[in-house]
């Protein structure tokens, strides 16, 4: 997701997304042990995308 696409979303659209990338994250982890990620550069994507949302969320709840 971009910035501009975070910033647009609500309180709750945000804690959503952190919890589907969270989950994302997961397989993630568990296709890499087994040797099936197709992209391994999505993992970091993913955790980057995670961090970008809670500074997102943290600055709304902030305010």
């Amino acid at each position: 997701m971009k910035k501009q696409e975070i910033k647009k979303l609500t309180k709750s659209e945000l804690l959503k997304n952190i919890d589907k990338y969270k989950k994302d994250l997961f397989n993630l982890r568990f296709q890499k042990t087994s040797s099936q990620v197709t992209n391994p550069a999505q993992i970091g994507q993913t955790k980057k995308t995670i961090a970008r949302l809670k500074t997102v969320l943290k600055g709304k709840i902030d305010a």
